[in-house]
């Protein structure tokens, strides 16, 4: 009997792949998956392409593979839709194939000659993931696409207009996922809070009935947008099952650049919800795009001052990077890279204090942790406020459950000792 190749999955970008690469690895039945990747017979990179710099690190990773000569390369991901052509063209990859086609994985694999199959944008998942490789938490895929369209996102040109996926298949695949024990379930998507609003279902709804399974012990949301927190999704906030940390996208705070990012949040609103939910007792990210064209010093500043009004807790901040085949790319007023990285640098210290006063504000509370790694003696693990802490200990913690009472509180997350 001849030996199963081996397959690695390089996943790049969002939490969306995470899962997307999980869903390929679920059909490869007439393959061995690896998590090493230097003794893998066939490598699928997984690709991000939300800006021109994330292309860059695509093709970056499948020069070095092609140089160590050893693996057959794959791409799929959003990539495969803006590059994929140039790369299979060029020879850089086997074969190309599109997020609709993750699922003929397997077959796909067996083809003898080259291929190039982008599929269609309008697929909906319908796999039951019932493992996880490497991870302690679980990914549940709720919805795909995204129908906004703001400046410099690239995202619904090669994810498609925002679907949900069938509520009895997401509630099938928490279920077994309960059963082989995870706990935790992170729901993503593209636009995850756009879950079920061409139908008649919601987010709030869909939250209800995951709660209800049993195992499940803590969910927590992918990126929300300001608009779609709902008087229905509030009234869940007191419920001990709901993470205590909500990521809101504002992108921006003046009004200006939020116009000129074709955003449909309005800072006026967006503070009074941010306060209303830090009443609640709950933790405040958010996604921030610094030196977008047309930022003027004026306008940082107007932003700068409007963020310390935020009661924000944490943040996802990054420079703009030029995204071609978006509005953005074309705009007047670049910012030099330079200045970008001096309010990227701002922006970060003042969450990043913000972050420290609330671990001290909160600092009598027990916090509820899943362990999900070890590193050097240590284990690293995530409270229900999504802050980092580290713990020393005698005994392996990876994928235990822990209520930590006492520890500190250090500049980079919290310590103890056990």
């Amino acid at each position: 009997m001849s030996q199963k190749q081996k397959v690695y999955v390089k996943t790049f970008g969002c939490r969306t792949n995470v899962f997307d690469s999980q869903v390929m690895m679920s059909n490869l039945e007439d393959f061995d998956i690896t998590e090493n990747e230097s003794e893998a017979d066939i490598i699928i990179v997984n690709s991000c392409t939300v800006t021109n710099g994330a292309d860059v690190g695509v093709r970056g990773y499948i020069n070095g593979v092609e140089k160590a000569g050893k693996a057959q390369v794959y791409l799929t991901g959003c990539g495969a839709h803006t590059k994929g052509a140039s790369l299979f063209d060029n020879k850089k990859v086997f074969g190309v194939f599109g997020q609709s086609e993750k699922t003929k994985i397997n077959g796909l694999l067996k083809e003898k000659k080259r291929f190039y199959e982008l599929g269609d944008l309008n697929f909906v998942d319908d796999t039951i993931v019932e493992e996880f490789v490497g991870k302690s938490r679980a990914f549940i895929k709720i919805q795909e696409g995204c129908d906004f369209r703001c400046s410099y996102c690239i995202i619904p040109f090669v994810r498609g207009d925002s679907r949900s996926m069938d509520e009895a298949k997401i509630l099938e695949q928490v279920s077994t996922l309960a059963i082989n024990g995870f706990g935790e379930f992170i729901l993503t998507g593209t636009n995850v809070g756009s879950y079920g609003h061409k139908e008649d279902r919601s987010l709030a709804s869909l939250l209800k009935k995951m709660s209800q399974i049993r195992g499940v012990r803590r969910i927590r949301l992918g990126s929300l947008e300001p608009i779609q927190i709902s008087s229905e999704f509030e009234e869940l906030l007191d419920e001990p099952w709901l993470e205590k940390h909500l990521h809101i996208a504002l992108q921006h705070t003046s009004p200006t650049m939020l116009k000129h990012m074709n955003r449909r949040n309005k800072f006026s609103s967006d503070i009074a919800l941010f306060h209303r939910l830090s009443e609640r007792g709950f933790a405040l990210g958010t996604d921030f795009i610094v030196g977008h064209p047309g930022e003027t010093e004026a306008l940082w500043q107007e932003a700068m001052e409007n963020l310390k009004r935020l009661p924000l807790t944490h943040v996802h901040a990054f420079s703009y990077s030029k995204r071609d085949g978006t509005p953005s790319a074309t705009m007047k007023g670049e910012v030099n890279g330079a200045v970008a990285k001096a309010r990227l640098k701002e922006l970060t210290q003042l969450v990043e204090q913000n972050n420290f006063d609330f671990r001290n504000t909160h600092a009598n509370l027990p916090l509820d942790v899943l362990i999900e790694s070890e590193k050097e003696g240590q284990f690293h693990g995530l409270d229900q406020f999504f802050n980092k802490i580290i713990i020393d200990a005698d005994q392996d913690l990876v994928g235990n459950w822990l209520q930590v009472e006492q520890y500190k509180v250090l500049k980079g997350g919290n310590y103890a000792k056990f």
